[in-house]
């Protein structure tokens, strides 16, 4: 056992409100996967592709939706040859089969109670075609990341939902999901050229393959008659084509896609419009053509507010008469509960609660039609009822990206603002569902009477172009007489959206768990038994994803529904929706932010030492705390700013001994000498090889802890040189601060002098802009190293001592004080405030903290000369410059100095996070795995950062020498 093993019992839960949770993991099910499942999948497809802990059913039990069902085993498989031995699996075992991706899905139907398959993890990647007419896309790939390749050939996809930053394009065609501008016309079931399958039986159908009707035929004999007979059975009845023609007219997902027997014309064909929203209960998607939709970049946008819910709805007509592409509703609740979002004005928080805003948006191909539709939309205003309720609203229409930016931030967070704003403890429940667009005010009326009546919050949102409105339901899941409440809720309202407005009781987020038992009040006996009779065509065996989209039990949509036990106060808003997971550097290697929220929501519900807690804490320690990054990028993410990052780091100074604590903080009250031991240290591992390092190092972390002691990794650099450059205080514009992992480390290997001090020193005096470099810099540090690990004492001493200095350093703030690594610039800007004595708040305020890159592209530039330029450069912003928003300025700098810039569209974090690539170099190996393939599937002549530490994870990552962009400008700029 090391000698320092963190506190075993410091990750428990000391509080709990309330006794166990009647949902529960029971005590049972604390040994993970039964036997003989396990060993079975295990020999099936290997050990790495089963996740059988009882702490990885759970993080999987849980995803956006109100519902958690526990499954018996997770399945990663990495390709259809894994998928079709699992679905062959299920058939001989009777088992049943669920597919999972991004798990933003609304409804459940992400969930089961058996064998869940993670097909995001392997499963991501985009081929353009025909230049960018079509795109070949994986499952596992985001609508965000597609769109990012799309946009250099001018074109986008035609879906566009809220979640796209972290839902998958396999999800959304399993849902038909569409947003905020696909209708009817832009969705999946309309621009699917093809797509490729894994049916029940495991056999693998490619739609576009020009033999595929033959391949089907012989293949699936039964499968292609049974489509073929029901075809022959819908069409012989007008009625029924009629009655199926007006469904379709509003967006509607609830049930199959019954229109693709009248649209396909052979089994193949019909084969392919039934995948698209079946939700995963037909076959697995592994592969999609999507044909693509131009990408108009000239966009005029207007948040339009008026005093009413009515008012506004009655206004749609009129912007969708003028070719609005998008025309968004937002009632008063929601704009009041979007102020959690940064960005959106703190003044909405005053604004009436009868005030309702549409988000209007008009896009163009040229400045020409652009300017009409500007002239359009003016027209438009005439003799609307706006009002301007408070300062911010000006009810003007603008083409500023940053402006137009904003408001889509806080329509597209509507669910997790408002959400958010939830009483702690609740569960939230998202329903959509459509009406003919010009009874929107009625239904909109008639909504709101029922949620009040029913003793729900209102808030409503939607894509009111198209009749689709959006609301939330929060209630306590652990109450029966709130059950109660929410069942009486739902059956009156699917009541009235079927038998008063006609409408679809989901528009777009597919029918799930939580309509399932409503089918057939909407579609009728004869069409959903035709439903029933198509799914037994394709799955006889009822393999995939029972009682997803059909279920007769009447009370379905009432069992599994999730309770929300209160956890830490940081992360109790947490809606789980999934936005979090693909910025997160752990995403691939062990846990997400929402998984760690969800573990201890578990942990909440179960009784003080049980076998199922044991278990949790047990994994925790490293699927959770160690191996976070904490670069809090899932804040970002997070439309109302959850920090998880912090919250591990709050466990990390849970789980530290009274002994480290003394010894962080004296290493930081002796961090002049411990800065420079630490510079012969590393000048002496220069002399030694690789080999022995890293062979000792893994000694020591065995003996001590491996989240104690790092790993020797072949790529850290020699020591940087003991003295800075000369400069002079007298006519300096800026103070600059080296960085300690500037003063400690050298360059990259093999390139020549200058060191980066002596860069930013060169460049800034070439511009007339010179720095001045403290005397007494050795010794301070930005406290990002005791921050990041959880050391409160060193942190808080740390912390105060770069402030006071600063604030001596820049005469009271009046000079910028430059800092060249971009994760010291936010420590010493922003993080180190917490930690600051009242006295030295006041200090902080005075203080500009600049960025070296920022200061290189605002004042350098516009007086350098560029006297020769590299042919390419590919940068890494860090996630730091996430944070302060300076990836521009890396890319200016770069520009400056390459004739071709590129930035990988998978580019994240590295992880590497100061030493947590040492100390967990699998972290950085899988949150760079996607960026490095980019980087290695073309030659760069520079590969460019902004942080000495993130350049080293980098070469780690890819084998390539990253280096300070500030590097390439002096060497651009030298005379």
């Amino acid at each position: 056992m090391p000698l320092l093993e963190p506190e075993p019992d410091a990750l428990r839960p000391t509080t709990r409100d309330g006794g166990p949770a009647a949902d529960r993991v029971p005590d049972g099910r604390a040994t993970g996967t039964p036997e003989p499942l396990r060993s079975e999948l295990i020999a099936l497809l290997g050990a790495d592709k089963v996740l059988t802990k009882v702490s990885d059913l759970v993080r999987y039990a849980s995803d956006a939706s109100p519902y958690r069902f526990l499954p018996q085993v997770v399945v990663v498989p990495e390709d259809v040859d894994d998928v079709s031995a699992v679905l062959s699996y299920a058939h001989g075992k009777g088992r049943e089969v669920v597919f999972r991706a991004a798990g933003t899905s609304l409804n459940g139907q992400a969930q089961g109670e058996d064998i869940l398959v993670d097909v995001r993890k392997h499963w991501s990647g985009i081929e353009v075609l025909g230049g960018g007419e079509r795109a070949r896309i994986r499952p596992g790939t985001t609508v965000v990341r597609a769109n990012a390749t799309l946009s250099r050939f001018g074109r986008v996809l035609g879906p566009d939902p809220a979640s796209a930053i972290a839902c998958t394009l396999g999800g959304v065609v399993a849902n038909n999901a569409s947003g905020m501008t696909a209708g009817t016309t832009r969705n999946s079931y309309r621009t699917v050229a093809s797509l490729t399958c894994v049916l029940p039986s495991g056999t693998i159908v490619d739609t576009a393959a020009p033999d595929a009707d033959e391949a089907l035929a012989h293949a699936e004999p039964a499968l292609c008659e049974g489509l073929l007979a029901i075809k022959r059975e819908i069409e012989a009845d007008a009625d029924l084509v009629a009655r199926i023609r007006a469904k379709y007219q509003l967006k509607n997902t609830n049930g199959y896609r019954l229109d693709a027997f009248i649209d396909g014309s052979t089994p193949v064909e019909i084969l392919r419009g039934l995948m698209v929203g079946s939700e995963g209960t037909f076959g697995f998607i592994s592969e999609i053509v999507f044909d693509t939709l131009p990408l108009d970049r000239f966009t005029s946008t207007a948040l339009l507010f008026f005093p009413s819910l009515t008012a506004a709805a009655e206004a749609v007509p009129v912007f969708n008469a003028a070719g609005a592409l998008a025309v968004e509703l937002m009632d008063g609740n929601t704009l009041r509960a979007s102020v959690s979002v940064q960005g959106v004005p703190a003044d909405w928080a005053e604004l009436p609660k009868s005030t309702t805003a549409l988000l209007v948006e008009f896009r163009a191909p040229d400045e020409a039609t652009c300017e009409a539709y500007e002239a359009a939309a003016a027209k438009a205003l005439e003799g609307l009822e706006l009002v301007a309720p408070t300062p911010s609203v000006t009810n003007t229409f603008t083409r500023d990206a940053k402006t137009i930016g904003g408001y889509w931030k806080a329509r597209k967070a509507f669910v997790t603002a408002v959400g958010g704003s939830r009483p702690s403890g609740t569960t939230l429940i998202t329903e959509d569902f459509a009406v003919p667009p010009g009874r929107l005010a009625e239904a909109c009326e008639a909504l709101l009477e029922l949620q009040t009546r029913h003793g729900f919050d209102t808030a409503v949102a939607g894509h009111a172009a198209h009749g689709n409105l959006h609301f939330l339901l929060a209630f306590d899941a652990g109450l029966p007489s709130d059950v109660d409440r929410y069942a009486a809720f739902m059956d009156e309202f699917c009541r009235l959206t079927v038998e008063r407005f006609d409408g679809s009781l989901k528009a777009e987020h597919a029918t799930g768990r939580n309509i399932a038992p409503f089918l057939e009040l909407e579609w009728g006996p004869k069409a959903t038994e035709l439903m029933w009779r198509t799914k037994q065509v394709i799955d006889p065996d009822g393999v995939l994803a029972p009682r997803v989209v059909l279920d007769r039990d009447p009370k379905a949509h009432l069992r599994g529904l999730k309770t929300i036990p209160k956890v830490e106060l940081i992360a109790d808003p947490c809606i789980e929706c999934g936005f979090c997971e693909p910025t997160c550097p752990s995403e691939d290697l062990t846990t997400t932010p929402r998984q760690r929220i969800v573990l201890r929501r578990e942990m909440m519900r179960q009784p003080a030492g049980s076998p199922v807690e044991d278990g949790l804490v047990d994994a925790y320690g490293y699927d959770a705390v160690d191996t976070c990054a904490g670069d809090s990028t899932c804040k970002l993410a997070c439309p109302v700013g959850i920090d998880t990052g912090a919250l591990m780091k709050d466990f990390r100074h849970a789980r530290h001994s009274p002994r480290e604590e003394r010894l962080a903080a004296l290493a930081a009250k002796n961090f002049k000498a411990v800065e420079a031991s630490a510079r012969l240290a590393v000048a002496a591992a220069d002399r030694i090889s690789d080999r022995l390092l890293t062979a000792v190092t893994r000694t020591a972390r065995k003996a001590v802890r491996p989240d104690l002691v790092p790993e020797w990794l072949p790529q850290i650099p020699g020591a940087a040189a003991r003295k800075l450059p000369r400069t002079t205080r007298a006519g300096a514009s800026a103070v600059y601060y080296p960085a300690c992992v500037n003063r400690i480390f050298g360059g990259p290997e093999g390139r020549p002098l200058p060191s980066l001090p002596e860069a930013v020193v060169a460049v800034s005096s070439r511009a007339g802009r010179p720095v001045w470099i403290p005397d007494d810099v050795a010794g301070t540090c930005c406290a990002t190293i005791w921050h990041s690990k959880g050391y409160e004492a060193g942190n808080r001493l740390m912390a105060n001592r770069i402030v006071e200095a600063a604030w001596g350093w820049t005469a009271g703030g009046r000079l910028p004080l430059i800092v060249d690594a971009s994760s010291c610039t936010l420590g010493i800007a922003q993080e180190v405030v917490p930690y600051l004595t009242a006295d030295n708040r006041a200090l902080h305020h005075e203080l500009t903290v600049v960025d070296s890159i920022v200061w290189a592209a605002d004042e350098l530039l516009p007086r350098l000369t560029v006297h020769r330029r590299i042919s390419s450069a590919v940068l890494h912003p860090t996630c730091s410059m996430q944070h302060l928003g300076d990836e521009a300025q890396l890319r200016a700098v770069a520009e400056a100095c390459a004739d071709d810039v590129t930035v990988p569209d998978d580019a994240g974090c590295c992880a590497f996070a100061g030493d947590r690539g040492m100390l967990h170099k699998e972290l950085t190996e899988s949150a760079t795995r996607r960026e490095a393939a980019e980087v290695a599937g073309r030659p760069f002549e520079a590969h460019l950062s902004a942080n000495r530490m993130c350049e080293i994870g980098m070469d780690h990552a890819t084998g390539r020498g990253y280096y300070s962009a500030l590097l390439e400008l002096e060497r651009a700029t030298r005379p």
